[in-house]
């Protein structure tokens, strides 16, 4: 289950961000498939706890080919789909690598490790695919609010994905800590 929420939470935040127009929250804009983007680390951190960091990287490439797959077909420009799948290949690799080695309880891992990925996730693909230098979707002014919007956003879900984690495992006796 743990593979398929994965997976699953990486196709349906390109529908939605294809699907609905980004959120514009005060000076920040948001697209909407962010808020999902935020519980992929959590279900990858899932993924890598349960399978190991070995089987992780195929989670993680069958996870790229589908995104990319799914972003062409639902139009995006190549340009588009080359900085969404470089931006994901970084912010999955650093989460994988952080959580891997960081000798914490599982929550703080899956926190730390999330974090790191989502400002990557969110600088990279801004940059690239929507700034200027790319697809000249923002300008130049609307970059920093762009990558500040989706960095909050993920930083939030990832708190309370972390927060919930904690209860979950702290409530059965484990406080998971990796080897």
């Amino acid at each position: 289950m743990r593979i398929l929420f994965y997976l699953l939470s990486i196709v349906t935040a390109n529908v939605v961000t294809a699907a609905f127009a980004p959120l514009q929250l005060g000076m920040f804009i948001v697209p909407m498939g962010t808020l999902l983007i935020g519980a992929t680390f959590i279900f990858r951190d899932l993924v890598q706890n349960k399978y190991g960091r070995a089987k992780t990287y195929l989670f993680i490439i069958i996870a790229l080919g589908l995104s990319a797959l799914v972003s062409f077909m639902l139009g995006d420009t190549l340009l588009i789909v080359v900085a969404s799948a470089l931006s994901f290949v970084v912010a999955e690799t650093a989460d994988t690598e952080i959580y891997t080695r960081l000798k914490l309880p599982m929550a703080w891992r899956v926190f730390y490790s999330g974090l790191v990925g989502g400002f990557l996730d969110s600088v990279i693909f801004v940059v690239i695919g929507l700034s200027p230098l790319g697809a000249n979707f923002l300008p130049w002014e609307a970059v920093p609010f762009a990558i500040l919007g989706q960095i909050i956003v993920k930083t939030v879900i990832q708190m309370f994905g972390a927060l919930i984690l904690n209860q979950v495992y702290v409530s059965k006796g484990k406080r998971l800590i990796s080897e």
